[in-house]
């Protein structure tokens, strides 16, 4: 009898396809986290601080949205398949709301009117983002019975996932570039950019929108479900609970997720650090690029690195490793900032980024392989199988460590008194950040998520869905799929 835990089922198209999908989604994700809070600061005049805490008040209330998600997902009976089928109705209202949130409102002099607007329009975005968040990364589990199969193209389609979330550092430019009377792009050193104008934001949402959209529709439209099961009855959140109770090695790898949630403050402060460090938003390209390389890397060689140790040991070695590293960047920054025209600092700043990057495999490449493996585990010792349960509390976990990290990034931006050292470039009573300011956002950008990324592997140490427990539970489902 053939063992379809060792047969190759994916096509290169599909791999493609899923990966394209992934990136679209991921732009338009990336857009928002990095540039939604400078929109409202800056156009809609509102407190960077409360907008912060509004995306997190409203990530935690759109919660409530994922197990909803997630209980659809399982007992799913669509002729498309049980995941295709909510991200096909997901598309519209993420194209929709991405625009409407970079919308330049009329009433922003109404400031309590304007928090109104900022809330609910996200509120609703998060809500859309769930829609195709859970079954685009729930989709992963049943793309493939073959575990090494699955770990391969989980690392190749968060790769893309991982380029995708930096786009707009690419796209930004570009937009200020065509836009008449735009931002300038570029500037000397010393010299503090213009900011972004209204239009520059909206079309910029436009374009990523439309984009993402048409590459995520490429997931339903060319992939495979091939781990199928009928669908469940209706699960309860209670239902739920109790599947993350019953799923130790799951409810690890969440609890790690949280403590270390502090590793995607980079990314919620990434345009005000460059403002910060390089003088333009719109040199966040550098600061990105420059990380997203050594991340791209990381990925990469996540799969060799899993096959020579396991998911566990792997995951703990790069934490350990992104710890040393932010905090090595954080010293080099430091003095850089002290002295920045020597060239040896110059140097190792940006190699120190370059080397935060090469930890990122373990915070968005090993939680999705470990929960595929949870799943497993879940459908080996119960006879039940909740892809559905099982993403949409990994997916609310990833949304809310978003948030709370953005949050806490943006409380340092404020206390670091980035807003008023603005207003008194604009006045032309200050020529640049000093050197306080700088220190205290680049702690946020590294050593604080060094800090947490540490404190994350301790949860992984009792983790053991690996080596021989993983090929068994893998072998006796994929038989049990052969006889059905």
């Amino acid at each position: 009898m053939e063992d379809i835990t060792k047969v190759k089922h994916l096509k290169f198209k599909e791999i493609l396809a899923y990966s394209l999908g992934l990136f679209g989604f991921q732009a338009i994700v990336g857009l928002l986290n990095s540039y939604q809070a400078e929109f409202d600061g800056s156009i809609l005049g509102v407190d960077i601080g409360v907008v912060g805490i509004l995306i997190l008040v409203a990530k935690i209330v759109s919660a409530v949205a994922d197990p909803i998600v997630g209980g659809m997902v399982d007992r799913s009976k669509s002729k498309l398949g049980k995941f295709k089928g909510m991200i096909a109705y997901s598309i519209l209202p993420l194209l929709i709301f991405t625009a409407v949130v970079f919308i330049n409102v009329p009433f922003k002099e109404n400031t309590m009117l304007t928090y109104v607007w900022i809330f609910v329009t996200y509120l609703i975005w998060s809500i859309a983002m769930t829609m195709g968040d859970v079954p685009s990364q729930g989709i992963a589990a049943a793309l493939t019975p073959n575990p090494t199969e699955r770990t391969n193209v989980v690392s190749i389609s968060n790769t893309a996932k991982q380029i995708g979330f930096s786009a707009c550092v690419v796209i930004v430019p570009i937009v200020c570039l065509i836009v008449p009377n735009g931002s300038k792009v570029f500037v000397k050193k010393g010299e503090v950019d213009s900011p972004m104008i209204a239009g520059e934001y909206f079309w910029v949402a436009v374009l990523t929108a439309v984009l993402g959209c048409a590459l995520f529709a490429l997931i339903p439209l060319i992939n495979k479900e091939r781990v199928v099961t009928e669908a469940n009855e209706k699960i309860t959140t209670k239902d739920m609970l109790a599947a993350l109770k019953n799923n130790k090695p799951l409810m690890l790898v969440i609890v790690s997720y949280f403590l270390g949630f502090g590793r995607q403050m980079a990314m919620g402060i990434q345009v005000q650090a460059a403002n910060v460090l390089l003088g333009s938003q719109n040199l966040v390209a550098v600061l990105g690029i420059v990380t997203a390389i050594g991340s791209m890397i990381s990925m990469a060689l996540c799969p060799m690195l899993i096959k020579k140790l396991n998911e566990k040991k792997a995951y703990i070695l790069l934490s350990v490793y992104g710890f040393a590293a932010s905090i090595f960047s954080f010293i080099i920054g430091h003095f850089w900032f002290r002295s920045p025209d020597n060239t040896l600092l110059t140097i190792l700043f940006y190699a120190s980024l370059f080397l935060i990057g090469l930890q990122f495999g373990a915070v968005t490449l090993m939680p999705m392989i470990m929960t595929a493996d949870c799943v497993d585990y879940y459908e080996y010792e119960t006879g039940k199988r909740m892809e559905g349960a099982a993403y949409s509390i990994l997916t609310l976990t990833i949304k809310v460590c978003l948030a709370l990290g953005t949050a806490l990034g943006l409380v340092f931006v404020g206390i670091s008194g980035y807003s008023d050292t603005l207003k008194a470039i604009d006045a032309g009573s200050a020529t640049g950040f000093d050197t306080k300011t700088k220190d205290i956002i680049f702690f946020a950008y590294t050593a604080l998520p060094g800090i947490l990324a540490l404190l994350s592997t301790i949860p992984m140490f009792k983790y053991d869905i690996v080596g021989e427990k993983k090929e068994l539970i893998s072998k006796t489902l994929g038989e049990k799929r052969t006889q059905e």
